[in-house]
């Protein structure tokens, strides 16, 4: 143990990133923030977004309440927002849920339509612990087109930078980007902005068990889930008062790491909570209807339908994988929605080629695209399953070759053209390029949020006849 003067020249910064609502990890978390706390130096501690993802029963529960709770009695200083609470909450939601944090959101990139900052956060913060003073900056991936969809205005994160980071400088010993952008646009900031000490990153998960040094800067990241915590030991001169990095690494929390039981106790509340609240009923099922990750399905059929009934198009296409198992007969609670299709995925109309429409139905048949596995893009299911749709009918031939099986596709008025232009509902995954790549090629896309693929599947359940119109076929063998 160093002497005070030692301990109070010495600061902890801990970070956590991309958390994505695993209250299983979240008491192991606080309680290595409580542990470095009891060591007697200053502690900063810091989450770089995407603390909250409604596939958790938590988050979707309580609407993002359960997040911010733990985040109080853990102990947090500043975080930024990602994605996920940008996206899957309205800005007037954040609001709601925000009011009770006891730190500031930070985000600099981040304004309503009609410019003003939302009042639940800020540009810029200063965190003073222990004698040190904390820049803090942050920054969010622009989503643009989306969240105009939500009246909010994301804009370039590196604009006017530079100019934040020399203001925030001249107040502060050391300066932190919270960067919720990724990995590639980490290093470019690094390389081309002077002035910041550290960049704590999320975004693409990456997991850095040794920073990334450039220039003056250094790059960290602590992967995803809340497996480690980034744990980085700076110095400060007690004559000069200038700041130094000592160490910089990742502890990892496995489960043999200790946790913290009044935060689990309180998880655990809010997990029994949430689903009392879940328990409302949101539909009723006329009958039960399976789903096939290979085949047609009256299930897929459903969400096909429910997709181009609310979007519009010509037709619909959506991948079966979106739901998790059949849909039972009778009462169907919200957790029951929520738990067969998590996925905080929204609709959109695309205008597409025919001949792009075709090569998707052909990989369609694919068993390496059925069963594909995948991640990110908010696709929380196990595997992408086949294609689905509504307003189409596709003769096939299963014994062709592959990439020849499709004979024909039709929808009510006319062939699929490969050289004609067609209007889509679809899934704003497959624009990312997720998936059925060819999909991703439309142009003219029309986003439509906040509604996910579980309200839809709400309001199809409750139109009559809805049920019986599924179990007609789309794909017809020749």
């Amino acid at each position: 143990m160093g002497s005070k003067t030692e301990e109070q020249n010495t600061l902890t910064i801990l970070h956590t990133n991309d958390i994505h609502s695993h209250f299983e990890q979240m008491g192991r978390i606080a309680a290595f923030i409580a542990a470095e706390k009891s060591l007697g130096r200053p502690v900063c501690t810091l989450d770089v977004g995407d603390h909250m993802d409604r596939m958790a029963i938590e988050t979707e529960g309580s609407l993002g309440s359960a997040n911010v709770d733990i985040l109080n009695r853990s102990g947090y200083d500043a975080i930024t927002i990602g994605n996920n609470e940008g996206l899957t909450f309205t800005p007037e939601r954040l609001g709601e849920i925000y009011a009770s944090l006891k730190c500031p959101v930070v985000c600099g990139n981040v304004r309503m339509a009609d410019g003003t900052l939302p009042d639940w956060l800020q540009e810029t913060a200063i965190v003073n612990t222990g004698g040190f003073r904390i820049g803090i900056l942050g920054l969010t991936a622009p989503f643009s087109d989306f969240y105009r969809l939500l009246g909010v205005e994301v804009s370039d994160p590196f604009f006017a930078l530079q100019d934040r980071v020399n203001e925030l400088r001249m107040h502060a010993d050391i300066v932190i980007l919270l960067s919720h952008l990724g990995l590639a646009s980490d290093e470019r900031i690094a390389g081309m902005i002077e002035g910041i000490d550290l960049i704590l990153g999320g975004h693409t998960h990456h997991l850095l068990a040794e920073p990334i040094a450039i220039g003056q800067t250094l790059v960290c990241a602590a992967g995803k889930f809340g497996r480690h915590i980034g744990r980085i030991v700076i110095e400060r001169n007690p004559v000069s008062g200038t700041c130094r990095i000592r160490e910089a690494g990742l502890i990892e929390l496995d489960e043999s790491a200790v946790s913290d039981s009044e935060v689990d106790r309180a998880i655990k509340r809010h997990h029994e909570d949430a689903a009392y609240r879940l328990q409302r009923t949101a539909a009723v099922s006329e009958c039960e209807l399976a789903v096939d990750y290979e085949h047609e399905s009256e299930l897929g059929n459903l969400l096909a339908q429910s997709v181009r009934r609310f979007a519009g198009g010509e037709f619909s296409l959506v991948n079966s994988g979106q739901v998790l198992g059949p849909l039972p007969p009778g009462e169907i609670t919200e957790g029951m929605l929520h738990a067969l299709c998590p996925s905080p995925i929204n609709p959109c109309v695309v205008t597409l080629r025919g001949s792009d429409i075709l090569r998707s139905l052909e990989q369609s048949l694919l068993p390496e695209y059925t069963g594909k596995k995948l991640t990110g893009f908010g696709f929380r299911g196990e595997r992408l399953g086949g294609l689905c749709a509504d307003g189409l009918t596709i003769l096939f031939d299963p014994e062709a070759p592959a990439y020849s099986r499709i004979l024909e596709a039709r929808t009510s008025g006319r062939k699929i053209e490969p050289n004609e232009e067609y209007r889509v509902g679809t899934l704003d995954m497959f624009t990312f390029g997720a998936g059925y790549e060819s999909l991703s090629r439309g142009t003219d896309k029309t986003f439509i949020l906040p509604e996910f693929l579980r309200d839809l599947l709400r309001m199809e359940l409750g139109r009559p006849g809805a049920a019986q119109e599924a179990s007609s076929c789309r794909w017809i063998r020749a």
